[in-house]
């Protein structure tokens, strides 16, 4: 028969045991990440980014769907239903997800990336073409929004209640939910919710994510800043090697198939000939079309490029009868795997698909 040592060493020795085991239970507990949700790929690139080590957030709209429209599998909506924090473009992009957003995660903290005054915005382009009501991207500096820390800037002045929504507040945005209906009929007169291809917004992002997340989780803020600061100086080498990269092809005319580009042209100073569909991806019509074809002689424009999600017959009837040649661009890279690689891997996606067209 077995006996209990009950001796005061013994008893000293399993109190000591348990208090050890309950601060690394509390330790961990912690130091667990957020329960994060995001938009689309670009945005779900950048935050894993900054979550690196810590967390892996979840990814809303799956790659290569359209986010202009699309219906939540039940365990999408469960991972807004979980979710802490959701960043997202905002409903500019995603009309359809601000009644999700205050349905499922009417609790968490909602951070509209496109409606941060951190982002540089540029207005939908009338017809396809640039006019002088758009933000002059090169007369902005881009200095990225560096995220807090003993080797960051100081953004005392940085109210995080400006950047982050919260429930309905972040849908109070009718300036950008007017931009965009469901059925892709929207009003050109908004803000173009594609701000994600100018790096210099994502470098921006990554601050503010950074910001975020270290203020919901004060125990991985020195992990999501150095995170931050690191994806940011990496950001700034690509930008700086895209921009060589393309620097032979700066003046060589092109058109789009979707009018979605402009942030990534303004940054990199590209010359956008127009565009067969505006920014919504509507269908075009007719006149639109001859307009376009008639564009392809006059502009001598070098390459129409396509969509992989949309008809390439429209860029055959355009480029008929002329010598541009065809490409495709995607910018939510449909083939590009999801993950903390999917946001450079665009950009050098983008580049080099415009060099092997306009580079002919």
């Amino acid at each position: 028969m077995s006996t209990i040592n009950r001796s005061p060493q013994a008893l000293i020795s399993r109190l000591v045991g348990a208090a050890t085991a309950l601060t690394l239970v509390m330790g961990l507990s912690a130091q667990a990440a957020p329960q994060v949700a995001t938009d689309i790929t670009p945005v779900h690139s950048l935050v894993s980014q900054v979550m690196d080590g810590v967390g892996e957030p979840a990814l809303v709209i799956q790659r290569g769907a359209s986010p202009h429209s699309y219906s939540l599998r039940p365990s999408e909506a469960a991972a807004l239903e979980d979710a802490e924090i959701v960043f997202w473009i905002g409903p500019a992009l995603t009309p359809w997800l601000a009644n999700g957003l205050d349905n499922l995660a009417g609790d968490a903290r909602q951070v509209g990336l496109l409606a941060a005054s951190v982002t540089d915005q540029r207005m939908f382009r009338e017809d396809g073409h640039d006019h002088a009501d758009a933000h002059d991207h090169d007369a902005h500096d881009h200095e990225a929004h560096e995220p807090e820390g003993d080797e960051a800037h100081d953004h005392d002045s940085h109210d995080h209640e400006t950047h982050d929504s919260h429930g309905h507040e972040a849908h109070d945005h009718d300036d950008h939910s007017d931009a965009h209906a469901h059925d892709h009929d929207h009003a050109h007169d908004g803000v173009d919710p594609h701000a994600w291809l100018d790096p210099g917004n994502a470098r921006a992002w990554l601050g503010l994510i950074a910001d975020t997340l270290a203020d919901a989780d004060p125990a991985n803020a020195a992990v999501y800043q150095r995170n931050a600061r690191a994806a940011q100086s990496r950001l700034t080498e690509l930008t700086a090697t895209i921009d060589q990269q393309l620097a032979p092809v700066r003046d060589t005319p092109y058109i789009v198939f979707h009018d979605a580009y402009q942030y990534f042209e303004a940054r990199f100073g590209l010359n956008h000939a127009g565009a067969i569909a505006l920014s919504d991806a509507s269908d075009p019509s007719p006149a639109r079309i001859a307009r376009v074809r008639d564009a392809v002689a006059e502009a001598d424009v070098r390459c129409v490029f396509a969509e992989p999600q949309f008809n390439p017959g429209l860029v055959a009837s355009v480029v008929d009868g002329t010598d541009a040649d065809t490409g495709v661009l995607d910018p939510l890279g449909s083939d590009i795997p999801s993950g903390a690689s999917f946001y450079p891997t665009l950009l050098r996606d983008l580049a080099d698909r415009m060099m092997d067209c306009l580079g002919n």
